[in-house]
């Protein structure tokens, strides 16, 4: 079996990896690359999940690429149409070319004599490249996070995971009981009760909602006298612009911003007791993320009784549907299981340095998308209080800068220094949500200090990481890299 070999080998065809793809032809011409995939289509998170209503959190103008403006009327899409934009935008630069669908990376072997990596497949296939970039995104694809529920096979009715929904699935007119408070839940249940006979949302704990437009009146002024690059970008800004001041008084007056968002809740829900009850989170604005409510949908659904709220316990499944903790039993034909993802770095590959393993998770993150002590390697890692793209395009940008860095220079690698033994360690995401802990021993750990740190700030980013300097930290190793 032949071994090819590439100056840039990417992990994944969804948003990142498109993306990571454009900026290498754009930004580092005459880069030789291919795009690992292991489903047969492209479009990573927007291709795998197909449960009623899936869209994205974030608006459109920030999630979509910065060089292909979005032009849908939907500020927030559906994940259909976000599927449709990134398979237009490979097309269009004839990225899909370069894919190599069905190709699952188990491993990676770096050799410092070869300067170069060699990575595994899971059908026995092998690749090498000079630089890997791993756009895999951060949760494992093959199972979600499913508790271990008892008497789940008593249960007589149909049980799902929104990450595998069935495609026979007809839920109309039937009793739905949704699982979960996050923003999959958050999508689900309107959706849902459009055609259901009634869905409940059974939560733990609260989650903090908040309702945005679905269409931006901005954009739409703009468009009508503007290019449409030029009034994107502007939308864009001001989107930016927007969400970092939001996040800022989330952080620095909870008291006001837990104000706002009750107010906002209250335009839908005046009822103060049930908004203290379901609405109402123990927790401060954006220790976990924050969910959209497009169009205030899922209050709307509340508000005419097409769905509900309860926030209890499960004591265990029923034949007839789920019985609280407090005896009470919420009858249910379907209930979907909308308690999260299993976080996965790297999209759980292996890696080795010169024979030796790394344990990601004793890694310290360099940049928030290379790891110390690993040579001429990335990973692609959104921001978790802001779409997903900023920070995403931002790395790309990083990369294609370093690998035409290493080329121009004559260089066979770059290898992020390992920070001092006594410099803080801190985990790689400032979240309390419980899907991040469960896998905080699996990231890198971040020290809180420049350049060694994961920001949540694309204003600071966007300077910083388009000015920093190549070779700070930065162990750089001369001697050209073979052609292959």
């Amino acid at each position: 079996m032949t071994t090819d070999h590439v100056d840039v080998l990417i992990v994944g065809a969804g948003l990142s990896g498109i993306g990571a793809a454009w900026r290498l032809q754009h930004d580092a011409p005459g880069t030789t690359y291919a795009i690992l995939e292991s489903r047969d289509a492209i479009g990573g998170t927007w291709d795998l999940f197909r449960y009623p209503g899936v869209r994205s959190d974030s608006d459109m103008f920030t999630l979509a690429y910065p060089f292909r403006p979005w032009r849908e009327p939907e500020s927030m899409a559906g994940g259909e149409r976000i599927r449709d934009y990134i398979r237009d935008t490979a097309a269009q630069a004839r990225i899909t070319e370069h894919i190599r669908f069905g190709t699952r990376v188990t491993g990676a072997q770096w050799s410092s004599d070869e300067a170069r990596w060699t990575v595994r497949t899971r059908g026995g296939a092998t690749w090498t490249c000079s630089f890997l970039y791993v756009c895999a995104g951060y949760y494992d694809y093959e199972q979600g996070h499913q508790p271990d529920f008892p008497g789940l096979d008593d249960f007589a009715g149909r049980f799902v995971h929104p990450q595998f929904w069935p495609a026979d699935l007809d839920h109309a007119g039937r009793r739905v009981v949704v699982v979960g408070s996050g923003a999959t839940a958050v999508t689900l249940v309107p959706a849902m009760a459009q055609t259901a006979g009634h869905v409940t949302m059974l939560q733990r704990s609260p989650s903090y909602l908040t309702a945005l437009a679905r269409t931006d009146g901005v954009a739409d002024a703009l468009r009508r006298f503007l290019p449409a690059g030029v009034a994107h970008s502007l939308v864009r800004t001001k989107n930016v612009l927007l969400t970092s001041a939001f996040y800022q008084l989330c952080r620095r007056r909870p008291e006001t911003a837990k104000k706002l968002l009750r107010a906002g809740a209250r335009r839908f829900l005046d009822d103060p007791a049930y908004l203290d009850e379901h609405f109402t989170p123990a927790y401060e604005p954006w220790d976990q993320r924050l969910c959209v409510v497009p169009g205030g949908d899922f209050f709307r659904a509340v508000a005419d009784g097409r769905a509900s709220v309860v926030t209890e316990r499960i004591d265990r499944f029923v034949p007839e549907g789920v019985r609280l903790e407090s005896g009470r039993v919420l009858d249910a034909d379907v209930v979907v299981s909308a308690t999260g993802l299993t976080l996965l770095p790297l999209g759980g590959m292996d890696l080795e340095v010169d024979g030796e393993p790394v344990d990601v998770g004793r890694t310290v993150v360099y940049r928030g998308l290379m790891l110390g002590g690993v040579p001429n390697l990335a990973f692609c890692f959104g921001y978790t209080n802001a779409s997903w793209t900023l920070r995403a395009d931002l790395s790309s940008r990083y990369v294609a800068r370093l690998v035409r860095h290493l080329r121009r220079r004559g260089l066979a690698s770059a290898t992020p220094r390992v920070p001092a033994a006594d410099t803080p360690r801190l985990p790689f995401l400032d979240l309390t949500s419980s899907y991040v802990r469960r896998a905080v021993d699996r990231f890198p750990r971040r020290t809180g200090r420049e350049p060694f740190d994961v920001r949540q700030n694309y204003l600071l980013d966007r300077i910083v990481m388009r000015t920093a300097t190549l070779d700070r930290d930065m162990d750089l190793v001369p001697g050209r890299v073979p052609a292959g």
